[in-house]
């Protein structure tokens, strides 16, 4: 899971706890559904979150990346280290 995507959970995770706290400390009355911006905005939300995570993944038109760890060598032929590679 990248960061990117962890960031969005917890900040989601924090507004639907947020949204239910509001919910649940406000008095009960008879009136019209107020209600129905709270989740119209919450599905507005989520799908500007939703999309912001999908744009930022790389796209999938050669299948998914294969990763693995690379020999490197200086100028000289000597091994210098491992180097992660993705193809």
């Amino acid at each position: 899971m990248s960061i990117k995507t962890r960031i969005a959970a917890v900040a989601l995770a924090a507004l639907a706890l947020t949204g239910s706290i509001v919910s649940t400390t406000s008095s009960a009355e008879a009136k019209q559904p107020g209600w129905v911006w709270g989740v119209g905005a919450g599905i507005a939300t989520a799908a500007v979150v939703g999309s912001a995570i999908a744009a930022s993944n790389d796209p999938y038109y050669y299948g998914y990346h294969r990763c693995g760890w690379v020999a490197q060598y200086n100028a000289f032929g000597q091994y210098v280290g491992r180097v992660r590679t993705c193809y």
